[in-house]
């Protein structure tokens, strides 16, 4: 049964903890963001043109804003995935918008992860991997990200088009696989 802390949206919580991240660098001056936003739109749009079975898999979840923590980055985002108008947006760490839940690890974790590598589950219990918020939300996306007949790291490079084996490479080197690919 959830609480009602489960189900109230992260507002305060993710930003305080996030400020205190001390993996996180600190960067002076603001990232250029706006570069990265029609990037994170079209890899958005793509993945869920390609899945558009994801969103009934979700359900009410759809809506919910899912903020993703790759500790060490200066920037986070935040993720909506709305079968209407999906949206990925990057934020600066220190201006992080309310969110229902928070999904956190260091980046080649996450990137594991999402590449099919590791369990969910086995990061979170050996805490490489922390959640917090709306719990029914993480657990519908994690289902409906676990039922996809590709991994989202590939459907991720895939919208990359020619430029998608130098993507894949540097995504194995960051995340530690160091996978030979064809």
């Amino acid at each position: 049964m959830m609480t009602e802390h489960d189900s109230a949206p992260l507002s305060d919580t993710p930003r305080q903890s996030l400020r205190s991240n001390k993996a996180a660098p600190a960067f002076p001056v603001p990232l250029p963001l706006f570069v990265l936003q029609p990037l994170l739109r079209h890899i958005v749009t793509t993945v869920a043109g390609r899945h558009p079975d994801l969103f009934e898999r979700l359900g009410d979840s759809q809506k919910k804003k899912f903020l993703i923590d790759a500790r060490g980055l200066p920037l986070v985002l935040v993720l909506q995935p709305d079968g209407d108008a999906p949206q990925l947006h990057a934020h600066n760490r220190h201006c992080v918008p309310p969110c229902d839940v928070r999904i956190a690890g260091s980046f080649p974790t996450l990137l594991r992860m999402i590449d099919g590598q590791t369990d969910s589950d086995a990061l979170f219990f050996s805490r490489d991997l922390s959640i917090s918020g709306d719990t029914e939300a993480s657990v519908a996306l994690r289902n409906a990200i676990d039922d996809l007949d590709t991994t989202l790291a590939e459907d991720v490079v895939a919208c990359f088009g020619p430029l998608a084996g130098p993507v894949r490479a540097v995504l194995d080197y960051v995340s530690g696989t160091g996978r030979q690919r064809q």
